[in-house]
């Protein structure tokens, strides 16, 4: 995977990349940032320009047009046969955010709610992306960029660090990773600390101060990363019942859900209509939650995790609830 900045620097560097020129039927659309395909009005526009359009976007190894659907329309409408291109070299995934950078950039704007879908898109393909880097590619300020993850992720930040546009990775709070070494000495005591750090992704000293300070029945984190408490609070803390324990579950790999989803997210009854592109952003915020339960679990202080427990199962079971009503539907088709 390229990192933000590459990918906006690339932007740049493909309008100098050689022009080849190829069959307009060997070519492939399959998905574009904008709600609809195609606007007609502006490939009509662009056919009845006099001069020749600058070359499309194609990502080689699928022949699928990142950049330039329209100008590919103009060309079938002027009855050409070939049209010429630039190639891109990267992964299909990256040629997607590549196709939201170059469509912020120029042509036909992208409206607000295809930059903030293409937002919500990124954010779920790359949680650990800063704000301001997922805003200067989806063509969005960085507050609405925060905005979208908390829509997304709510107040729990989806992984530990944001890599921003350097491509530095920077930790968000560094009592997540003494909370995740905590808690990995408890799964297994006699590992090795340079094993738990790298893990944790905190230094082995911070976790050798991890595992004295359990020795000695403190909290992992440091003093000023504890929530503040009042005095009432310190004096009668709040009573709550056990969570009780469940059996381990047999899950489907997240990368199987992936490859379930992504038909869907290219689906036109869904992408094309408000209630199917709210369908997406609820299964896009779902596979990110699959994506980082385990540092979700790790990052939640201990005082909500009763709370965090409870609505989990009960939203669990509504998810249950509509598999076994969607089973029964699509079986009685």
């Amino acid at each position: 995977m390229y990192d933000s900045d590459y990918l906006l620097g690339l932007r740049g560097q493909l309008h100098e990349a050689p022009v080849a020129t190829v069959a307009l039927r060997t070519l492939r659309i399959a998905e574009s940032p904008r709600s609809t395909i195609e606007n007609p009005d502006y490939t009509r526009t662009l056919a009845e320009l006099d001069g020749s359009l600058p070359p499309i976007i194609v990502h080689r190894d699928s022949m699928t047009v990142i950049d330039g659907i329209h100008r590919l329309r103009a060309a079938e409408l002027q009855g050409q046969t070939h049209i010429d291109v630039r190639y891109f070299e990267g992964s299909a995934a990256d040629g997607r955010l590549l196709a939201v950078a170059l469509n912020v950039a120029h042509g036909l704007p992208l409206s607000l709610e295809e930059r903030t879908a293409a937002a919500q898109g990124i954010l779920t393909l790359h949680p650990e992306w800063s704000d301001r880097s997922v805003a200067s590619i989806a063509g969005l300020a960085p507050k609405k960029a925060a905005d979208i993850r908390r829509s997304l992720f709510g107040d729990i930040a989806a992984g530990d660090k944001r890599v921003g546009r350097d491509g530095r990775a920077r930790p968000l709070d560094p009592s997540q990773g003494r909370r995740l070494a905590a808690m990995l000495l408890k799964q297994n005591p006699t590992a090795s600390l340079r094993q738990v750090a790298k893990e944790a992704g905190i230094s082995p000293t911070t976790v050798a101060d991890v595992r004295e300070r359990m020795a000695r029945g403190e909290s992992p984190t440091l003093p000023e990363a504890l929530p503040r408490q009042s005095a009432s609070e310190r004096r009668h803390p709040p009573c709550r019942a056990p969570i009780a324990s469940s059996p381990p579950l047999d899950t489907v790999p997240v990368t199987e859900l992936i490859e379930i989803l992504e038909p869907l997210r290219r689906d036109p009854s869904l992408r094309l209509n408000d209630v199917g592109r709210s369908i997406l952003r609820l299964l896009d915020a779902s596979a990110a939650f699959a994506r980082n339960r385990e540092s979700i679990a790790a990052s939640l202080p201990p005082h909500c995790m009763h709370a965090m427990a409870k609505l989990a199962r009960e939203y669990a079971r509504n998810w249950q609830l509509l598999a076994e009503q969607l089973r029964t539907l699509s079986e009685g088709q």
